[in-house]
């Protein structure tokens, strides 16, 4: 665990102004109030670019208190130059603790993936979002999305499915896959994959999702419906990976990327989660 020492001369506590957090945790209560409503909210300059995570970051920034320790994955990895960046800032502007154990952070900022080790009722779950909207794919007014949620008019989205199907013989989105929160909203999980989808549900964590660039907030509260929508004859699915499994740990049970060798053009697996990977890795004594 990494605790670096606070410059307060130079920054005020996490970075953004007393008013800036109110203001952003009041449209966060919002969102917690009404699952998968996205809740607009003022939506700050920070020292990284839009679409790099500013809204996931604002959220963690106006939550975190001195004695929260903060966990910033990148698809699942600790050490990717996005994770690094907003660990440093929010390090550098705090003060408080950071670390790469999912089971020590109070408050973990991830970009598409959720931790493979199952998440406590204290722990929060921030995303960083690029697209909000799982209706842009069929409407691209502002407007429109908005009087298709008001009438629940997700008919444009099933026609996409049933299109899928026609086309390919099963649905095809990979990522960011449309479920409905408790029966009523129709929302984006962040770019995740499939696999962590069903995780959404009924989980005892709170997760929020924020989006700077397109300046909206929305959360699913603790034990809340989220279904993916789907055909009977045609239900939801993940992501497989018959006989493979992870070239460090051994595990088969988790969510596994494909990974080319640049030299011998090997394909080998290894664990998306790289924390709980090294966690499961044989150690020295296992060997002996």
């Amino acid at each position: 665990m990494n605790k670096p020492r606070f410059q307060s001369d130079k920054y005020h506590f996490a970075f953004l102004d007393e008013a800036s957090k109110r203001e952003i945790r009041r449209a966060t209560l919002k969102a917690i109030s009404i699952p998968g409503h996205q809740v607009p909210f003022a939506s700050r300059e920070m020292p990284i670019g839009r679409g790099w995570g500013t809204g996931g970051l604002q959220l963690t920034l106006s939550l975190i208190g001195r004695e929260d320790t903060v966990k910033v994955i990148d698809q699942g990895n600790d050490d990717s130059v996005n994770a690094v960046s907003i660990r440093k800032l929010i390090e550098e502007t705090s003060g408080i603790a950071t670390t790469t154990d999912t089971t020590k952070a109070t408050l973990i900022q991830t970009r598409h993936r959720i931790p493979e080790e199952e998440l406590r009722e204290d722990q929060i779950l921030v995303f960083q979002v690029p697209q909000p909207e799982p209706l842009r794919r069929v409407d691209a007014k502002e407007l429109g999305t908005k009087r298709k949620h008001s009438e629940m008019d997700y008919s444009g989205i099933w026609l996409t499915l049933y299109e899928d199907i026609v086309r390919w013989g099963e649905v095809t989105i990979g990522a960011d896959y449309p479920c409905l929160v408790h029966h009523r909203y129709l929302f984006n999980p962040s770019p995740i994959p499939r696999w962590d989808t069903p995780r959404l549900h009924q989980s005892g964590t709170l997760y929020l999702f924020g989006a700077g660039r397109e300046k909206k907030i929305y959360a699913i509260p603790p034990f809340t419906d989220v279904t993916p929508i789907q055909f009977e004859d045609y239900p939801f699915r993940v992501e497989s990976f018959p006989g493979a499994s992870c070239k460090f740990c051994g595990r088969n049970d988790v969510f596994l990327n494909e990974i080319y060798d640049s030299v011998t053009g090997e394909l080998h697996f290894q664990c998306s989660d790289i924390s709980f990977c090294l966690k499961n890795r044989p150690t020295k004594e296992d060997v002996l």
